[in-house]
């Protein structure tokens, strides 16, 4: 797949599971939902870039999900004005589009292995 589709691919189902996350979680406020697709592309994209170009190891990624997560937190504490709520909305965003996205690659692998 070519780079740059790659990472539209990853950057849109990124931003589409954090959005419903933000819902789930009662967000209503359209300049935070706004903000959090804004923050999306400005983090998503570098961090997926990055770790195509070498190669994503363990480490590596922990390192830059926990930057992203600081990143977004503060992010968000701009717009909800509440550092726990910010980083409740980071941590679980985060989480659960990571996980989702470790999930998606490993069905992927397993469907392209039989």
């Amino acid at each position: 797949m070519p780079l740059p589709f790659q990472l539209a691919l990853t950057c849109i189902a990124t931003i589409v599971i954090e959005l419903g996350v933000l819902l789930l979680l009662g967000e209503k406020r359209k300049r935070v939902l706004w903000s959090s697709i804004a923050i999306n592309i400005l983090t998503n994209i570098p961090l997926n870039l990055i770790l195509i170009l070498i190669t994503g190891g363990v480490t590596a990624i922990f390192v830059g999900e926990l930057v992203v997560f600081i990143i977004e937190t503060l992010w968000y504490y701009y717009f909800v004005k509440d550092i726990k709520q910010a980083a409740i909305y980071s941590a679980l965003c985060n989480a659960i589009s990571f996980l989702l996205g470790l999930l998606v690659q490993l069905v992927y692998a397993y469907f392209t292995l039989v």
